[in-house]
Protein backbone atom coordinates (compact mmCIF):
# COMPACT_ATOMS: atom_id res chain seq x y z
CA UNK A 1 0.00 0.00 0.00
CA UNK A 2 1.96 3.03 0.99
CA UNK A 3 5.54 2.70 1.76
CA UNK A 4 7.04 5.10 -0.72
CA UNK A 5 10.75 5.03 -1.45
CA UNK A 6 10.41 5.51 -5.18
CA UNK A 7 9.58 8.49 -7.37
CA UNK A 8 6.28 9.15 -9.20
CA UNK A 9 4.64 5.87 -10.23
CA UNK A 10 6.89 2.84 -9.57
CA UNK A 11 6.86 -0.43 -11.43
CA UNK A 12 5.61 -3.32 -9.35
CA UNK A 13 8.57 -5.34 -10.56
CA UNK A 14 10.64 -3.22 -8.19
CA UNK A 15 11.05 -4.42 -4.63
CA UNK A 16 10.85 -1.43 -2.31
CA UNK A 17 12.62 -1.44 1.02
CA UNK A 18 11.15 0.16 4.13
CA UNK A 19 11.67 3.88 4.24
CA UNK A 20 12.33 3.57 7.95
CA UNK A 21 12.09 1.25 10.90
CA UNK A 22 10.33 2.31 14.03
CA UNK A 23 11.61 0.92 17.31
CA UNK A 24 10.02 2.46 20.38
CA UNK A 25 11.43 2.43 23.87
CA UNK A 26 10.97 -0.78 25.82
CA UNK A 27 8.30 0.64 28.11
CA UNK A 28 6.09 1.22 25.05
CA UNK A 29 6.79 -2.26 23.65
CA UNK A 30 5.28 -1.46 20.26
CA UNK A 31 7.72 -3.73 18.45
CA UNK A 32 10.05 -3.36 15.46
CA UNK A 33 8.32 -2.91 12.11
CA UNK A 34 8.32 -1.01 8.83
CA UNK A 35 6.82 2.45 8.99
CA UNK A 36 4.65 3.28 5.98
CA UNK A 37 5.22 6.77 4.60
CA UNK A 38 3.85 8.66 1.58
CA UNK A 39 5.69 8.71 -1.69
CA UNK A 40 8.10 11.54 -2.35
CA UNK A 41 7.82 13.84 -4.17
CA UNK A 42 4.21 14.05 -2.99
CA UNK A 43 1.50 13.36 -5.53
CA UNK A 44 -1.83 14.74 -4.39
CA UNK A 45 -5.06 12.88 -5.00
CA UNK A 46 -5.49 9.58 -6.84
CA UNK A 47 -6.00 10.55 -10.48
CA UNK A 48 -2.54 9.18 -11.36
CA UNK A 49 -3.40 5.67 -10.09
CA UNK A 50 -4.72 3.28 -12.78
CA UNK A 51 -8.18 1.75 -12.25
CA UNK A 52 -9.09 -1.83 -13.11
CA UNK A 53 -12.15 -2.41 -15.23
CA UNK A 54 -15.38 -4.14 -14.29
CA UNK A 55 -17.47 -5.96 -16.93
CA UNK A 56 -20.40 -3.86 -18.11
CA UNK A 57 -23.03 -6.47 -17.21
CA UNK A 58 -22.28 -6.19 -13.47
CA UNK A 59 -24.64 -3.77 -11.67
CA UNK A 60 -22.89 -0.72 -10.25
CA UNK A 61 -23.73 1.55 -7.31
CA UNK A 62 -24.88 5.06 -8.25
CA UNK A 63 -21.51 6.76 -7.73
CA UNK A 64 -19.86 4.29 -10.13
CA UNK A 65 -22.54 4.33 -12.81
CA UNK A 66 -23.56 7.97 -12.89
CA UNK A 67 -27.21 7.17 -12.26
CA UNK A 68 -29.41 9.13 -9.89
CA UNK A 69 -30.31 7.76 -6.48
CA UNK A 70 -33.66 6.03 -6.26
CA UNK A 71 -36.13 7.37 -3.67
CA UNK A 72 -35.37 4.30 -1.54
CA UNK A 73 -31.64 5.07 -1.63
CA UNK A 74 -32.21 8.77 -0.91
CA UNK A 75 -34.30 7.97 2.15
CA UNK A 76 -32.22 5.09 3.50
CA UNK A 77 -31.21 5.58 7.13
CA UNK A 78 -29.75 2.19 7.96
CA UNK A 79 -33.00 0.31 8.43
CA UNK A 80 -34.46 -2.43 6.24
CA UNK A 81 -37.66 -4.45 6.30
CA UNK A 82 -37.15 -7.86 7.87
CA UNK A 83 -38.41 -11.02 6.25
CA UNK A 84 -38.41 -9.82 2.66
CA UNK A 85 -36.32 -8.92 -0.36
CA UNK A 86 -34.19 -6.38 1.50
CA UNK A 87 -33.15 -8.81 4.20
CA UNK A 88 -32.35 -11.46 1.63
CA UNK A 89 -30.30 -8.96 -0.37
CA UNK A 90 -28.16 -7.76 2.53
CA UNK A 91 -27.62 -11.32 3.73
CA UNK A 92 -26.39 -12.41 0.30
CA UNK A 93 -24.08 -9.42 -0.03
CA UNK A 94 -22.71 -9.97 3.49
CA UNK A 95 -22.15 -13.68 2.84
CA UNK A 96 -20.14 -12.93 -0.29
CA UNK A 97 -18.17 -10.21 1.52
CA UNK A 98 -17.23 -12.73 4.21
CA UNK A 99 -16.11 -15.17 1.52
CA UNK A 100 -13.97 -12.50 -0.14
CA UNK A 101 -12.46 -11.47 3.23
CA UNK A 102 -11.40 -15.04 3.90
CA UNK A 103 -9.99 -15.34 0.39
CA UNK A 104 -8.06 -12.10 0.85
CA UNK A 105 -6.60 -13.41 4.10
CA UNK A 106 -5.25 -16.47 2.28
CA UNK A 107 -3.23 -14.16 0.02
CA UNK A 108 -1.31 -12.55 2.86
CA UNK A 109 2.26 -13.83 2.58
CA UNK A 110 5.77 -12.45 2.81
CA UNK A 111 6.81 -10.93 -0.53
CA UNK A 112 3.28 -10.32 -1.88
CA UNK A 113 2.49 -6.73 -2.84
CA UNK A 114 -0.67 -5.08 -1.63
CA UNK A 115 -1.55 -4.35 -5.26
CA UNK A 116 -1.32 -8.06 -6.06
CA UNK A 117 -3.79 -8.67 -3.24
CA UNK A 118 -6.05 -5.97 -4.65
CA UNK A 119 -5.91 -7.45 -8.16
CA UNK A 120 -6.84 -10.90 -6.88
CA UNK A 121 -9.65 -9.47 -4.73
CA UNK A 122 -10.94 -7.40 -7.65
CA UNK A 123 -11.05 -10.44 -9.94
CA UNK A 124 -12.65 -12.63 -7.29
CA UNK A 125 -15.45 -10.13 -6.63
CA UNK A 126 -16.11 -9.63 -10.33
CA UNK A 127 -16.12 -13.37 -10.99
CA UNK A 128 -18.90 -13.67 -8.41
CA UNK A 129 -21.02 -11.10 -10.22
CA UNK A 130 -20.43 -8.22 -7.82
CA UNK A 131 -18.86 -4.77 -8.01
CA UNK A 132 -15.98 -3.79 -5.65
CA UNK A 133 -17.65 -0.93 -3.77
CA UNK A 134 -14.53 1.18 -3.04
CA UNK A 135 -13.65 1.44 -6.74
CA UNK A 136 -14.58 4.96 -7.80
CA UNK A 137 -16.08 5.92 -4.45
CA UNK A 138 -15.02 9.56 -3.96
CA UNK A 139 -12.07 8.83 -6.28
CA UNK A 140 -10.77 5.81 -4.38
CA UNK A 141 -8.86 3.92 -7.10
CA UNK A 142 -8.81 0.29 -5.95
CA UNK A 143 -11.08 -2.63 -5.07
CA UNK A 144 -10.16 -2.85 -1.39
CA UNK A 145 -8.24 -1.02 1.33
CA UNK A 146 -4.95 -2.49 2.54
CA UNK A 147 -3.70 -0.79 5.72
CA UNK A 148 -0.24 -1.88 6.88
CA UNK A 149 1.33 -1.30 10.32
CA UNK A 150 0.96 2.42 11.23
CA UNK A 151 -1.80 2.94 8.66
CA UNK A 152 -5.06 3.06 10.58
CA UNK A 153 -7.55 2.79 7.70
CA UNK A 154 -8.05 3.42 3.95
CA UNK A 155 -4.63 2.36 2.71
CA UNK A 156 -4.46 2.33 -1.09
CA UNK A 157 -2.94 -0.89 -2.50
CA UNK A 158 0.36 -0.33 -4.28
CA UNK A 159 3.78 -1.91 -4.79
CA UNK A 160 4.70 -2.37 -1.15
CA UNK A 161 5.84 -5.95 -0.57
CA UNK A 162 4.78 -7.46 2.73
CA UNK A 163 7.58 -8.44 5.08
CA UNK A 164 7.79 -10.60 8.17
CA UNK A 165 6.14 -8.98 11.22
CA UNK A 166 3.87 -6.67 9.21
CA UNK A 167 0.22 -6.48 10.21
CA UNK A 168 -2.25 -5.72 7.42
CA UNK A 169 -5.92 -4.88 7.53
CA UNK A 170 -7.86 -5.77 4.39
CA UNK A 171 -11.19 -3.97 4.18
CA UNK A 172 -13.66 -5.59 1.78
CA UNK A 173 -16.86 -4.01 0.50
CA UNK A 174 -18.84 -5.21 -2.51
CA UNK A 175 -22.10 -4.37 -4.23
CA UNK A 176 -24.24 -7.38 -5.13
CA UNK A 177 -27.68 -7.08 -6.71
CA UNK A 178 -28.31 -3.65 -5.22
CA UNK A 179 -26.84 -4.20 -1.73
CA UNK A 180 -23.43 -3.59 -0.16
CA UNK A 181 -21.62 -6.12 2.01
CA UNK A 182 -18.80 -4.78 4.22
CA UNK A 183 -16.26 -6.49 6.47
CA UNK A 184 -12.58 -6.37 7.37
CA UNK A 185 -9.91 -8.20 9.32
CA UNK A 186 -6.29 -7.60 10.28
CA UNK A 187 -3.81 -10.36 9.50
CA UNK A 188 -0.25 -10.90 10.62
CA UNK A 189 2.36 -11.53 7.94
CA UNK A 190 4.54 -14.59 8.31
CA UNK A 191 4.77 -14.89 12.05
CA UNK A 192 4.29 -11.45 13.55
CA UNK A 193 5.96 -10.45 16.80
CA UNK A 194 4.05 -10.85 20.05
CA UNK A 195 3.05 -7.17 20.23
CA UNK A 196 1.56 -7.36 16.72
CA UNK A 197 -0.38 -10.50 17.55
CA UNK A 198 -1.58 -8.93 20.79
CA UNK A 199 -2.80 -5.86 18.91
CA UNK A 200 -4.87 -8.03 16.55
CA UNK A 201 -6.34 -10.07 19.40
CA UNK A 202 -7.29 -6.96 21.39
CA UNK A 203 -8.92 -5.46 18.28
CA UNK A 204 -11.04 -8.55 17.68
CA UNK A 205 -12.04 -8.57 21.35
CA UNK A 206 -13.08 -4.90 21.08
CA UNK A 207 -15.23 -5.63 18.03
CA UNK A 208 -17.04 -8.45 19.80
CA UNK A 209 -17.52 -6.36 22.92
CA UNK A 210 -19.32 -3.84 20.73
CA UNK A 211 -21.39 -6.56 19.08
CA UNK A 212 -22.50 -7.94 22.45
CA UNK A 213 -23.94 -4.50 23.25
CA UNK A 214 -26.37 -4.80 20.32
CA UNK A 215 -30.02 -5.77 20.36
CA UNK A 216 -33.51 -4.33 19.95
CA UNK A 217 -34.17 -1.52 22.41
CA UNK A 218 -30.49 -1.02 23.26
CA UNK A 219 -28.81 2.38 22.85
CA UNK A 220 -26.32 2.88 20.04
CA UNK A 221 -24.03 4.62 22.52
CA UNK A 222 -23.65 1.31 24.33
CA UNK A 223 -21.46 0.04 21.50
CA UNK A 224 -18.80 2.68 22.11
CA UNK A 225 -19.04 2.21 25.86
CA UNK A 226 -18.50 -1.54 25.53
CA UNK A 227 -15.47 -1.02 23.28
CA UNK A 228 -14.08 1.56 25.71
CA UNK A 229 -14.53 -0.85 28.63
CA UNK A 230 -12.81 -3.66 26.71
CA UNK A 231 -9.71 -1.48 26.29
CA UNK A 232 -9.72 0.03 29.78
CA UNK A 233 -6.47 -0.60 31.69
CA UNK A 234 -4.79 -1.91 28.51
CA UNK A 235 -2.03 -0.10 26.60
CA UNK A 236 -4.29 0.58 23.62
CA UNK A 237 -6.73 3.22 22.43
CA UNK A 238 -9.39 3.36 19.72
CA UNK A 239 -9.52 5.91 16.91
CA UNK A 240 -12.27 8.49 17.33
CA UNK A 241 -11.86 9.77 13.75
CA UNK A 242 -13.58 6.86 11.99
CA UNK A 243 -17.00 5.37 12.65
CA UNK A 244 -19.16 2.46 11.67
CA UNK A 245 -22.24 3.20 9.60
CA UNK A 246 -25.54 2.06 8.26
CA UNK A 247 -25.26 -0.10 5.16
CA UNK A 248 -27.44 -1.91 2.63
CA UNK A 249 -28.69 -0.30 -0.56
CA UNK A 250 -26.37 2.64 0.33
CA UNK A 251 -22.64 2.30 1.10
CA UNK A 252 -22.59 4.71 4.07
CA UNK A 253 -25.55 6.13 5.97
CA UNK A 254 -26.91 6.80 9.43
CA UNK A 255 -26.71 5.47 12.06
CA UNK A 256 -23.09 6.47 12.59
CA UNK A 257 -21.50 4.02 15.03
CA UNK A 258 -19.09 5.78 17.39
CA UNK A 259 -16.44 3.43 18.82
CA UNK A 260 -15.45 5.60 21.79
CA UNK A 261 -17.43 6.38 24.94
CA UNK A 262 -20.10 8.84 23.82
CA UNK A 263 -23.55 10.26 24.50
CA UNK A 264 -24.95 10.01 20.97
CA UNK A 265 -28.73 9.49 20.88
CA UNK A 266 -30.58 6.64 19.21
CA UNK A 267 -32.02 3.23 20.03
CA UNK A 268 -31.53 0.06 17.99
CA UNK A 269 -34.71 -1.24 16.41
CA UNK A 270 -35.49 -4.40 14.44
CA UNK A 271 -34.30 -3.88 10.88
CA UNK A 272 -31.37 -1.62 11.72
CA UNK A 273 -28.29 -2.78 9.83
CA UNK A 274 -24.87 -1.26 10.38
CA UNK A 275 -21.16 -1.94 10.68
CA UNK A 276 -19.03 -1.96 13.81
CA UNK A 277 -15.37 -1.44 12.90
CA UNK A 278 -13.09 -0.22 15.71
CA UNK A 279 -9.57 0.79 14.71
CA UNK A 280 -7.37 0.04 17.73
CA UNK A 281 -3.97 1.69 18.14
CA UNK A 282 -0.97 0.78 20.28
CA UNK A 283 -0.49 3.18 23.18
CA UNK A 284 -2.69 6.08 24.20
CA UNK A 285 -2.43 8.52 21.29
CA UNK A 286 -5.35 8.01 18.86
CA UNK A 287 -4.52 10.88 16.50
CA UNK A 288 -3.95 10.21 12.81
CA UNK A 289 -3.17 12.27 9.71
CA UNK A 290 -4.08 11.86 6.05
CA UNK A 291 -1.48 11.27 3.33
CA UNK A 292 -1.42 13.48 0.22
CA UNK A 293 -3.49 10.84 -1.62
CA UNK A 294 -6.46 12.09 0.42
CA UNK A 295 -7.30 8.65 1.81
CA UNK A 296 -4.49 6.90 3.69
CA UNK A 297 -4.69 7.61 7.43
CA UNK A 298 -1.56 7.02 9.54
CA UNK A 299 -1.07 7.35 13.26
CA UNK A 300 0.80 10.56 14.07
CA UNK A 301 3.32 8.78 16.28
CA UNK A 302 3.73 5.81 13.87
CA UNK A 303 2.30 3.28 16.34
CA UNK A 304 0.71 0.27 14.71
CA UNK A 305 -3.04 -0.03 14.28
CA UNK A 306 -5.47 -2.84 13.55
CA UNK A 307 -9.12 -2.92 12.58
CA UNK A 308 -11.86 -5.55 12.50
CA UNK A 309 -15.36 -5.12 11.10
CA UNK A 310 -18.67 -6.95 10.94
CA UNK A 311 -22.14 -6.16 9.64
CA UNK A 312 -24.81 -6.41 12.34
CA UNK A 313 -28.55 -6.80 11.69
CA UNK A 314 -30.92 -6.08 14.57
CA UNK A 315 -33.71 -8.66 14.64
CA UNK A 316 -36.88 -8.95 16.71
CA UNK A 317 -35.07 -10.80 19.47
CA UNK A 318 -31.35 -10.09 19.11
CA UNK A 319 -28.50 -9.15 16.80
CA UNK A 320 -27.36 -11.22 13.83
CA UNK A 321 -23.72 -10.88 12.73
CA UNK A 322 -24.04 -11.28 8.96
CA UNK A 323 -20.33 -11.43 8.13
CA UNK A 324 -19.31 -13.77 10.92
Amino acid sequence: MLLRTFNTTPSCSQTPTPSSLHELEHEDNFGLYSVILPEEPFVFGTSHIPRRSVPSHIPRPPYASGRKLTPEEQNFRGKIQLGGEQEQGVREAAALAKKVREYAGSLVKVGVTTDEIDEAVHNYIVEHGAYPSPLGYQDFPKACCTSVNNVVVHGIPDCYRLVEDDVINIDITLYLNGYHGDTSQTFDVGNADDSGKHLIAVTNDALWAGIRACGPGKPFKGIGRAIYDSLKNKPFCVSSQFTGHGIGPVFHSQPWIVHTANEEPGIMQPGHIFTIEPAVIQGFDPKSWIFPDGWTASTENCARAAQAEHMVLITQDGADVLTR
